[in-house]
């Protein structure tokens, strides 16, 4: 098996949350500074709020529609860890490698995601439950 790193460090650990202003305050107290960025990715129905700690980063998600990935997700399991994302060099050749593995690949092609990068997302039911975001930062050359 070749032993390389492919999933080079978590980038983030998504969470689910109901009410976006009141998870943030949770929040910076909880990890004593305020969030860097909000941004809505609106063809996924979502707002979120990063908060960074040390190398560490937390991604808050709110729903913005009732049919949004995070909508149905808190309606299934209630607010909670959503997703945790890996920091990739090359997304296309991870999908490539991973769907080789048997993994479920939910994306064709990368897509635009918050905070300036591309990604994909592998099925819960291919990671024991866990859903599962790769990551590339958007070069200047691509944005």
């Amino acid at each position: 098996m070749d032993t390389s790193a492919h999933l080079l460090k978590i980038e983030h650990i998504g969470i689910a949350v109901e009410d976006l202003a009141q998870a943030e305050s949770i929040y910076a107290k909880l990890l004593g500074c305020d969030p860097y960025k909000r941004e809505a990715v609106e063809r996924e129905g979502v707002l979120t709020s990063f908060f960074k700690s040390g190398p560490n980063k937390i991604e808050l998600l709110e729903a913005s529609t009732p049919e949004s990935p995070i909508a149905k997700f808190i309606a299934k399991k209630g607010p909670g860890i959503h997703h945790i994302a890996f920091h990739v060099e090359d997304i296309r050749a991870e999908m490539a490698r991973l769907s080789e593995l048997g993994f479920k690949v939910l994306n064709e092609e990368p897509k635009r995601g918050a905070d300036n990068k591309w990604v994909a997302f592998l099925h819960p039911k291919s990671t024991e439950g866990v859903l599962i975001e790769l990551c590339q930062e958007i070069s200047d050359k691509e944005a």
